[in-house]
């Protein structure tokens, strides 16, 4: 650093003396330290995020299994009140996914999510004694609002621990959970199976006590594992944390990210096109894995299966999805590109739907087009949310950007919920039909926003080299030191300065 770029950091420093800002120079760590450090962090935050959202996933998707189990037939459902009660799932979840990012960022996550876990662990419990119709969308209402917070705030405290080139492989992780609790669910349901009439209580139920139980568990396990941010982890060393906090700091900005809460932070995610095409691109992924996840057990039973037999055959498509999520953001991660294996995982998709819609297909080919669904779906979706997240600077915006991006964007999975109509078995030509217009657009959105990240990110480039053709120093003065622009004025500019370059 330059000597004026270090009088400015002092300054700055002395006008916000906590502890946990980063030191002047980054503390130095060999190569050997540093893959140490985030193999500690990795052991202390994914496995619990991973359990919790196992569990979310479990809890939200369990319906399908318990369908048939015998919800709709005690519970005296007709016509489309099935899917009415998935879809009360999804308005409030989406709904309060915004605001509950900004209670995080006021609140510790390390009682914040915990808290929400037990919460709808109660509910998922509760939600086994439902005798009639609408106790059960109440319900499903109650769990959506318990639930909205942790994907988003998970996602968003990631980005908090993770410079944004590691972020798509803990995404990967963590919602690798929801991949093995598609698998999971089949078992226990097959397991569970075998509960019913104990107690006086039909399958369903059962797999509702069972699952919830085990939920409020894990909520409190999580309150006595789970951390806060960085700066105040205990488990790290002094120097570990200040590596940790600078790196995510400076993470491709040369004065750092604004830290302050701004009403203009609100408006500036709401007026920034890159979350509102993203949004457009997470239809695209999120509408095909709700509408796989919710109606899996009913179409493979619509194969000629038994209930039984359909609940095993669930669990080798998610198995594979697994296997698949994992070598996407590996390889993502790795080459720093987000854009083609969401392409790849949409190709798959459409090649699974169009199996499936097709006439005339045995029903093997049908099983195995659900393999190419549930892997496409579920291994593209941690980069749709860790592109947006590196192309977003400044944490508040980040936060509620996000919250934007997979609110709104889950209303697909409000859609889906009602697509898969039970008139429509086997061949469910409504369900496998909108899910390709999902597919569809997002073939059309993904290149578009490729192409517009290329086009700012060349601009940019070219500014710079006029910049300092024109005299610029190249060392500082058009990152801001000394030049046209002060380090404060870049942080409040974040991914609109002009020395951010966007992720591909």
């Amino acid at each position: 650093m330059d000597k004026k770029t270090i009088e400015i950091h002092e300054k700055e420093n002395h006008v916000s003396s906590r502890p946990s800002s980063p030191p002047l120079t980054p503390p130095t760590l060999t190569e050997a330290q540093q893959k140490k450090l985030w193999r500690k962090i990795d052991a202390r935050l994914m496995p619990i995020l991973c359990l919790m959202y196992l569990f979310s996933f479990l809890d939200r998707g369990n319906i399908g299994n318990a369908r048939l189990q015998g919800l709709t037939t005690q519970l005296g459902l007709v016509g489309n009140q099935y899917n009415i009660a998935l879809t009360m799932y999804f308005i409030p979840y989406c709904i309060f996914e915004c605001p509950a990012n900004l209670v995080l960022k006021r609140f510790k996550p390390s009682r914040w999510l915990p808290g929400i876990t037990v919460t709808w662990g109660i509910i998922m419990t509760l939600m086994s004694l439902v005798e009639t119709y609408p106790q059960l969308v109440i319900t499903r209402v109650l769990l959506g609002i318990a639930e909205a917070g942790l994907f988003p705030g998970v996602v968003y405290y990631l980005t908090l621990w993770y410079p944004r080139h590691m972020l798509q492989y803990r995404i990967g992780l963590f919602f690798g959970a929801a991949s093995l609790a598609g698998a999971f669910s089949g078992l226990l349901a097959f397991g569970i199976s075998f509960m019913s009439g104990q107690g006086g209580l039909l399958g369903w139920s059962w797999i509702f006590i069972l699952e919830g139980i085990a939920t409020v568990l894990v909520g409190v396990l999580a309150f006595f594992v789970l951390v806060d941010f960085p700066d105040t982890a205990t488990f790290l060393t002094q120097e570990e944390r200040e590596f940790v906090v600078w790196t995510k700091k400076f993470d491709n900005s040369s004065v750092g990210e604004e830290e302050r809460f701004s009403i203009d932070h609100i408006w500036a995610a709401f007026n920034d096109w890159q979350v509102w095409l993203h949004v457009l691109v997470y239809f695209s992924v999120v509408g095909p894995l709700y509408g796989i996840t919710l109606f899996l057990p009913s179409i493979i039973n619509s194969f000629g299966y038994s209930t039984a037999i359909s609940q095993l055959l669930t669990v080798p498509p998610y198995v594979f999805a697994t296997i698949v999520l994992f070598a996407f953001a590996h390889f993502s991660d790795k080459l720093r590109l987000r854009s083609p294996f969401i392409l790849a995982g949409l190709t798959m998709c459409f090649i699974g739907f169009v199996i499936n819609i097709s006439p005339n297909v045995p029903n093997g080919v049908k099983y195995f087009g659900t393999f190419f669904v549930v892997a496409g779906s579920y291994a593209s979706f941690p980069g749709v949310v860790a592109w947006l997240g590196n192309n977003l600077s400044g944490q508040y915006k980040r936060g509620v950007g996000m919250a934007l991006h997979i609110g709104i964007g889950n209303f697909s999975g409000a859609i889906a919920s009602n697509i898969y109509r039970s008139q429509d078995s086997p061949r469910y030509l409504v369900g496998h039909g909108v899910e390709l217009m999902f597919v569809g657009i997002g073939f059309i959105t993904l290149p578009t926003v490729v192409l517009m990240y290329k086009r700012i990110n060349a601009q940019r480039d070219r500014e710079a080299e006029a910049y300092l053709n024109d005299g610029g120093d190249g060392g500082g003065s058009f990152k801001g030191v000394g030049g046209r622009y002060t380090p404060e004025e870049l942080r409040k500019m974040g991914d609109r300065a002009p020395d951010f370059r966007y992720t591909l």
